[in-house]
């Protein structure tokens, strides 16, 4: 049987499940701590999802944004690192069931965020993409790229069209940036690259169920993202969902039909809790309840940060939005309180959320910015969305790369990282059979 082989320790122990925003910057408040720290993942390194779609879109090289967790502390004295994935919470004994055995805590705190939301579509969870991981980020990459490669095979129009085609279900900030960043390669690099085919065949679709596009951002955003999208060429319908896909053919509430062999889901966002706590504790949405503490319902030494919990008061009957904001300062505060907690002091702090605004990419010189005094679109918001991007991203290694790959392509209208990486996601069909 498998040991985590986790030092013993008479010090409170605080495992973490989970390495996003909520769970890295927990770790990192908890650094002076008096405690052991010890960080679950499934992964080896923290990912930093909002430029995902930098990667998936050539924009990105893959190691520029994601960041080894044992790089990132490995100076932390109180700090230990498991490469692991969480089966089960046994409450009962303050256990964890992991894939390399079982491990105790003191203290558990669930920062596992969140996962795609088909919403019990099947069908289209089976055949689309999501942009969650950085595994998804390099099959959508080689998907595109390879769809290229097959299109410039094939003489049989209707087929071409499929594999030049994309829906984009969902017009939140993930959607409207993906959209951008096609129909930047659209105009500046698929025409250099794929001088075979005619370009101008290649249409992006955005679909978004709402009334308008960044529902979460104000009116004025939502008319300048949509005017953005398309004078870039982006066909957007907004009030119509997705009912259907085959793989092949896409079917839209209102009886149109697209042909597309590309549909990435952007539509929603769903709990991702670790089995073994109460039913009354998970809400439908999949989120955990918490108080204003972050301490999960039903349980006094179980917390939950980050898009996971839903910090259900008066003032949020909802939660937070799920966005890396509310995970960052739930974390500072949690540790705060756990600080307090080791310490016997009862006079906890609960937590109160800050927005400090929210912002969108469409494109080169082209977003939206919201901050708590002021809104503004354009080139400025272009700027200030990279550099807030830039100064979150964790180390200065990936921060020099990823601004060199911007000031580069900046000038160049180039993306130099359009590489099909892995096995095959499938063979190239014969393109004898594709001139059928």
């Amino acid at each position: 049987m498998k040991s985590a082989q986790i030092p013993k320790t008479d010090k409170p122990r605080v495992v973490i499940v989970g390495g996003g925003f909520g769970g890295l910057q927990l770790v990192k408040s908890l650094s002076n701590a008096d405690c052991q720290v010890v960080l679950l993942d499934k992964h080896n390194h923290h990912t930093f999802q909002p430029l995902l779609y930098q990667v998936a879109t050539s924009g990105l090289e893959t190691s520029s944004i994601i960041y080894p967790f044992r790089k990132a502390f490995g100076k932390q004295k109180n700090f230990i690192f498991r490469f692991a994935e969480v089966q089960k919470i046994i409450t009962e004994t303050n256990t964890l069931e992991t894939s390399v055995g079982e491990i105790s805590y003191d203290y558990l705190v669930i920062a596992t965020g969140a996962t795609t939301n088909y919403y019990g579509m099947k069908e289209i969870e089976e055949r689309s993409f999501a942009l969650k991981t950085i595994e998804d980020a390099i099959k959508l990459r080689n998907h595109v790229l390879r769809n290229f490669e097959e299109a410039v095979l094939t003489s049989n129009d209707e087929q071409r069209n499929s594999l030049m085609d994309y829906v984009i279900v969902g017009g939140g900030p993930t959607g409207v940036e993906v959209a951008g960043a096609l129909a930047e390669l659209k105009k500046h690099v698929f025409p250099i690259d794929y001088k075979e085919l005619n370009i101008v065949e290649m249409d992006i679709h955005l679909v978004e169920a709402s009334p308008r596009l960044l529902g979460a951002m104000s009116e004025e955003s939502s008319k300048k993202s949509l005017e953005y999208l398309q004078k870039m060429g982006v066909k957007v319908h907004v009030g119509i969902s997705v009912k259907s896909y085959d793989g092949y053919t896409v079917t839209l509430s209102n009886g149109e039909k697209l042909i597309s062999q590309t549909l990435l889901w952007a539509a929603g966002v769903a709990g991702n809790p670790v089995a073994g706590l109460n039913e009354q504790a998970i809400l439908p949405n999949k989120r955990i309840k918490t108080d204003a503490f972050n301490k999960v319902e039903g349980y006094q030494n179980i917390f939950a940060i980050g898009d996971i919990a839903a910090v259900t008061t008066e003032a949020t009957p909802k939660g937070h939005p799920m966005v890396a904001q509310p995970a960052i300062q739930q974390a500072v505060n949690l540790a705060k309180n756990l600080k307090k907690i080791f310490k016997k002091d009862t006079t906890l702090k609960p937590f109160t959320y800050k927005d400090l605004g929210s912002m969108a990419t469409i494109g080169r010189n082209k977003a939206v910015v919201e901050l708590t005094f002021v809104k503004f679109q354009g080139f400025f918001a272009w700027v200030t969305w990279l550099f807030v991007h830039l100064m979150a991203l964790v180390g200065f290694r990936n921060r020099f790369f990823v601004f060199f790959s911007w000031f580069s392509s900046y000038f160049s209208y180039d993306k130099s990282n359009r590489l099909i990486i892995g096995d095959k996601e499938q063979t190239i069909h014969e393109h004898q059979q594709n001139n059928t």
